[in-house]
């Protein structure tokens, strides 16, 4: 078994940034992602977005143990067959596009991932989910997960029992956690589990705070921020199952062919 840091690329956003004179594109990411990878164990490799097809995605996540989709701006609503409502973000279709194939190229070399708040809702839609596009609009407008003005909002969340969430937190029965979203799951995608949820509002009983893939595989997802509290219980988990399956795949590369 390595004793080596497992390598896990994380997402970046894209977008227009002022450095001194400079005011132009760039990849950047809040520095608490990469402090919570590097402090749960592992490596940050930045993947920022750019032109994709399946091929160049299936290259990069080979040379990952580990994959880290974050947070960001509203995924874009044709992606799931809808217009954009008034309050959703301006689509950012190159990031969409080149989260969504690394997604794809993680879940079939069975890559350990995790999503943070927009990569959560990333992943439903990749499964053919759907979205709340303004959440308010469904909680009778109840604002308790938006956050304002850069301050995060203060909720709880409850893990399903027998969930790798459930197993992350110790089997609490519920969890502090950060928020900053305005939407969230509606339509559960294939092959997603339910991990988490919190109280919901009006005709919505529960809002999903988390969702796994189904089977033995680490595909995790979380709506909430926990590099915002310096969690690093989801981080370990994603570091933890990320060097297993770069132990495993070694091992499987270097083993004798089996004669017939």
């Amino acid at each position: 078994m390595s004793t080596a840091r497992p390598v896990i690329g994380v997402t970046t956003y894209l977008e227009p940034i002022s450095s001194g004179v400079w005011s132009i594109p760039a990849a950047y990411l809040p520095e608490t992602y990469l402090r919570s990878v590097l402090d749960a164990g592992g490596i940050g490799v930045m993947l920022p977005p750019q032109p994709v097809d399946a091929e160049i995605a299936a290259a990069t996540v080979s040379r990952l143990d580990g994959l880290l989709v974050t947070g960001g701006y509203d995924v874009d609503p044709a992606r799931y067959g809808q217009a954009a409502g008034e309050h959703t973000d301006a689509p950012r279709v190159d990031r969409d596009a080149w989260e969504d194939a690394l997604l794809a190229a993680a879940i079939e070399s069975g890559t350990p991932f995790l999503g943070v708040c927009r990569g959560l809702q990333l992943l439903n839609v990749h499964q053919g989910g759907t979205l709340h596009q303004h959440l308010p609009d469904a909680l009778d407008g109840d604002t308790r997960y938006s956050g304002d003005a850069g301050v995060f909002a203060v909720n709880e969340a409850s893990p399903v029992a027998g969930s790798r969430i459930a197993a992350l937190y110790d089997d609490a029965a519920s969890v502090d956690v950060r928020s900053y979203h305005h939407q969230a799951i509606d339509r559960l995608g294939a092959g997603l589990r339910v991990t988490a949820v919190s109280a919901g509002a009006g005709a919505t009983a529960e809002v999903v705070q988390a969702v796994e893939l189904e089977g033995d595989r680490f595909g995790v997802a979380v709506q909430w921020h926990p590099e915002e509290l310096g969690d690093l219980r989801v981080f370990q988990g994603l570091v933890d199952a990320a060097a297993a399956f770069r132990d495993a795949r070694a091992a499987a590369a270097t083993s004798p062919a089996t004669s017939v």
